[in-house]
C-alpha cells in the first residue's frame, strides 16, 4: 500500500510537547518585538495557550502588546479567550488599558467575557478609565466596551465606579459616555 507523501503546502503534525515549546518561543518573540516570528511559529503549530514563567501566552501577550495580526492567528489556533495572565486578567484588559482599539474589537467579536475582573479588581473599562490616559483612543476604548455591553456599575478595589474615576482624572469626554450609558 503506497504512503502518502507530505506536499509542499502540508505541515508535519507536531507532538503536544513539539507545539508548547514552538509556543514558548513564539512568546520569546514577542518579548522581543519580532511579532513575524511569532506569527511564523504559530502557523507552524505553536501552542498558543502555553504560558511561560510569567504566566505570558502568545494569544495574552500579543492581546497586551497589541499584536493584532498575533492575536487573529492565535483565535484561528484555539486561543481560550478565558484564559488569564499573572494578574488574572484575560487579554481584553489590558488592551483596553493601553487602548489597542484593533486588538479590542477583534476580541469583542469573540465570547470573551466583557466584564471580567483581574485580581487587581479591575475590569476591562476600569482599566481603560482608571489607567488609560483619556485621549483619543482611550475614549474610543471606552466607546467600543459600552457598546459591547461592559457594565459601569462595576467598582474597582477602592470601592469607585468608572464614572467616580473618570471624573476625579479629568477625563470630561469618557465621563460624559459613561454618564449616557447609565442612562440608558
Amino acid at each position: 500500500m503506497p504512503t502518502a507523501t507530505p506536499t509542499a503546502t502540508s505541515t508535519p503534525t507536531l507532538t503536544a510537547a513539539q507545539a508548547r515549546r514552538l509556543g514558548l518561543r513564539a512568546v520569546a518573540a514577542l518579548k522581543r518585538d519580532d511579532p513575524a516570528a511569532a506569527l511564523a511559529l504559530v502557523e507552524r503549530g505553536a501552542d498558543v495557550n502555553v504560558q511561560d514563567d510569567l504566566q505570558d501566552s502568545v494569544f495574552l501577550y500579543a492581546g497586551a502588546e497589541g499584536y493584532v495580526d498575533v492575536v487573529r492567528a492565535a483565535l484561528r489556533n484555539g486561543a481560550d479567550v478565558r484564559s488569564t495572565n499573572r494578574y488574572g486578567g484575560t487579554a481584553l484588559i489590558p488592551a483596553s488599558e493601553h487602548a489597542h482599539l484593533d486588538v479590542i474589537r477583534v476580541l469583542l467579536a469573540t465570547d470573551i467575557e466583557v466584564d471580567h475582573v483581574n485580581d487587581l479588581g479591575w475590569t476591562a473599562l476600569g482599566e481603560a478609565v482608571g489607567l488609560g490616559n483619556g485621549g483619543p483612543d482611550s475614549q474610543e476604548a471606552v466607546r467600543l466596551l459600552l457598546a459591547a455591553g461592559a457594565d459601569p456599575a462595576v467598582r474597582d478595589r477602592f470601592g469607585r465606579t468608572v464614572l467616580q474615576n473618570a471624573e476625579r482624572r479629568g477625563f470630561d469626554q469618557i465621563a460624559r459616555q459613561i454618564r449616557a450609558a447609565l442612562a440608558r
